[in-house]
């Protein structure tokens, strides 16, 4: 069992952290983009179900497609940097479950006839925060966002059917001067409990 990160590399996911809107034109390399996912499949999901799907835009014909879906307030950062993700539920994530969680074998059956978005969507949304981190651990800078059209993502990028597109996140490597200031968080006392 580790002792945990040092302090430099709990700085590096969390603390001195930002989400960044200004990116500099270094290209991200598809082996950082590969090391990324490498990284952010490993934290857990309700019965290893890996729900989200990940779709890496970044020529400049699938930035020409994006941009118009894009809240107008979100399109000068989506445009600048140099790879922007879309997030997603993948609502037949049940199919690979007896590969992924052999251990149940009619639970795949089961979900066939139970509401799965619910499930699809709060499991992927544990992995975009894996995956965030693991953004910032090879070394990237994320910016996150919810403001698009996500009914016509989903169609210009996904097959719409089983996917459900949630969240777009720009990535890259940013500007000096991109870093916002710190926000202030909540104190422990206003959030956490002991019993």
């Amino acid at each position: 069992m580790s002792d945990g990160l040092d302090s430099a590399g709990r700085e590096l996911l969390f603390s001195e952290a930002r989400s960044v809107r200004s990116f500099s034109d270094k290209p991200v390399p598809d082996e950082v983009l590969a090391e990324l996912w490498s990284l952010a499949r490993w934290p857990p999901t309700a019965w290893n179900s890996q729900p989200l799907r990940v779709t890496y835009v970044r020529s400049p014909e699938g930035k020409a497609r994006l941009l118009p879906l894009v809240d107008e307030r979100n399109r000068d950062k989506t445009r600048q940097a140099p790879v922007t993700c879309v997030l997603a539920a993948d609502l037949r994530f049940h199919d690979h479950l007896p590969e992924l969680f052999p251990g149940k074998p009619d639970l795949r059956e089961f979900l066939e006839r139970a509401d799965r978005e619910g499930h699809a969507r709060f499991n992927a949304a544990l992995q975009i925060g894996y995956f965030v981190l693991a953004a910032r651990a090879v070394g990237l800078s994320a910016g996150p966002m919810a403001g698009f059209d996500a009914g016509a993502v989903a169609k210009e990028f996904l097959d719409p059917q089983p996917l459900r597109a949630l969240l777009l996140v720009n990535l890259g490597y940013p500007r000096p001067d991109a870093a916002p200031p710190r926000l202030p968080r909540l104190p422990a006392g206003h959030v956490v409990s002991w019993l």
